[in-house]
């Protein structure tokens, strides 16, 4: 039967969602309209947090691959859902264990930091994991002088410039994030004098340099709202533009580059994630054998911060 409209979606969405005891978490990226059926929107290890404690029996996780399996990791117990199969990222897959396990035996004194955008395997073979908003606490944390970051190579050169160690950072990196350029930057401030620049730690080193504040999605909500922040440039994928607003509609926020779309967190979409409740498919779930090793790498971090 074709669906009507949005209205009609929602409530088919919503009364699966009762039935099947589910709660849908949707990352600051996803299209606004999956944004407004979630229970929670956030960042990807507070939205796996959030499912760890939550007494859903099924958790529809809009967002990405890696993240469903950062769900998978924490809640064996739980059926983990990803509306899009074929919902990856790049800068993820830019990171293999094969590699990493050749890196580590190059470098056997070194700590592996693994950041929570990697695979299950790659946070397998890691010693620790971190966000972009504890990244330098983690590594600040670690006796180990030597630091393998992976897989994002600019966000490791952001915690290069916090703590002083010798680091090797793999070479990846998110397509979306270095769409940014300084040049885009420097036209805002220009055009919006007054505006905050806030940007995301897998920024180029050269935008996060222009920046007011480099800082995680989940901290660029807690920033715009300041009392102080009336506009603000926000150099991140520009899904979060519309949770800022709505939690915000007085101010003026402004993407530093309308280019800064990812195709995977726009391929969930409000049929997507009825026919997923109705169907209880794709599912996420991590082998055991792995999930254990990743979430040893979870944990260690969770006792950081």
């Amino acid at each position: 039967m074709a669906i009507a409209n949005n209205d009609e979606l929602v409530d088919k969405i919503l009364g699966l969602k009762r039935e099947k005891k589910a709660v849908i978490l949707a990352h600051n990226y996803q299209l606004g309209e999956v944004q407004d059926i979630a229970d929670f929107t956030g960042d990807s290890l507070e939205l796996s947090q959030i499912a760890a404690e939550s007494k859903a029996e099924v958790i529809v996780f809009c967002g990405v691959r890696f993240m469903a399996e950062t769900a998978s990791i924490l809640c064996p117990d739980k059926t983990v859902l990803l509306p899009e199969a074929s919902a990856g990222c790049p800068m993820a897959d830019m990171a293999t264990a094969g590699k990493l396990r050749e890196k580590k035996r190059e470098l056997p004194q070194a700590a592996v930091v693994c950041y929570v955008n990697s695979t299950a395997e790659v946070k397998a073979e890691s010693d620790i994991c971190c966000t972009s908003a504890n990244a330098v606490e983690v590594v600040r944390s670690l006796d180990n002088e030597q630091i393998i970051f992976v897989p994002d190579q600019f966000l490791g050169h952001y915690v290069s410039t916090k703590v002083k160690k010798q680091y090797f950072f793999w070479p990846g990196f998110c397509p979306t994030h270095v769409r940014i350029s300084p040049e885009d930057i420097l036209r805002l401030k220009k055009e919006y004098p007054e505006a905050r620049v806030v940007v995301h730690p897998e920024c180029r080193p050269e935008v996060i340099n222009l920046a007011d504040e480099a800082l995680s999605t989940g901290g660029m909500c807690r920033y715009a709202r300041r009392d102080d922040v009336k506009q603000m440039i926000v150099g991140t994928e520009v899904g979060i533009i519309y949770r800022l607003k709505k939690d915000n509609p007085q101010k003026l926020f402004i993407p530093a580059s309308e280019q800064a779309i990812c195709p995977d967190m726009k391929l969930i979409t409000l049929e997507k994630v009825l026919r997923s409740l109705e169907t209880m498919s794709p599912e996420v779930r991590v082998p055991e054998e792995i999930r254990l090793r990743a979430k040893a790498a979870v944990d260690r971090m969770l006792e950081v911060v």
